[in-house]
């Protein structure tokens, strides 16, 4: 399997990066969000709420879970790191199948509740300001939106 990788150098640049993937997000797609605790997760995120024109101020959902916002097409952000139980159904599916973008954060701990193919980012710690972003395709649809935002 193939991996691509971006050196930040800012939270602004970052979100930049997530801004430019959202031009080329089509609804269904999933993207499982890992790392650092304190990457920029919820910073990757706002990147791509930007890039989905979706104008509402987006932040980490994590005492609800998932939060919903409406731009060009849904974004479903979710932060699963609370979930108790990973076999809960909590709909899950719904969002993944669904109409708009779902971005699930700490996505390994609902793993087999997670589509086969999906986009899966880590964001890792460099230095004080800068991150290591790491995307993982899985499946050709990913494979291919990687060749076009990494071109």
């Amino acid at each position: 399997m193939s991996t691509y990788e971006f050196q930040s150098s800012s939270p602004e640049e970052t979100g930049d990066f997530a801004s430019r993937l959202a031009q080329h997000l089509q609804p269904g797609d999933v993207i499982a969000l890992e790392g650092d605790l304190g990457a920029g997760k919820t910073t990757f995120t706002k990147g791509l709420a930007r890039g989905l024109d979706i104008k509402k101020t987006v932040n980490s959902p994590t005492f609800t879970i998932i939060k919903e916002y409406h731009g060009r097409m849904p974004l479903y952000h979710m932060d699963v790191y609370r979930v108790e139980n990973a076999y809960e159904d909590l709909g899950f599916d719904e969002y993944f199948e669904g109409d708009g973008v779902t971005v699930v954060e700490w996505a390994h701990l609902i793993d087999d509740q997670l589509p086969a193919e999906r986009m899966t980012i880590y964001l890792y710690h460099d230095l004080e300001q800068e991150r290591r972003v790491v995307l993982e395709p899985n499946g050709n649809r990913y494979e291919q939106l990687c060749r076009e935002i990494f071109l």
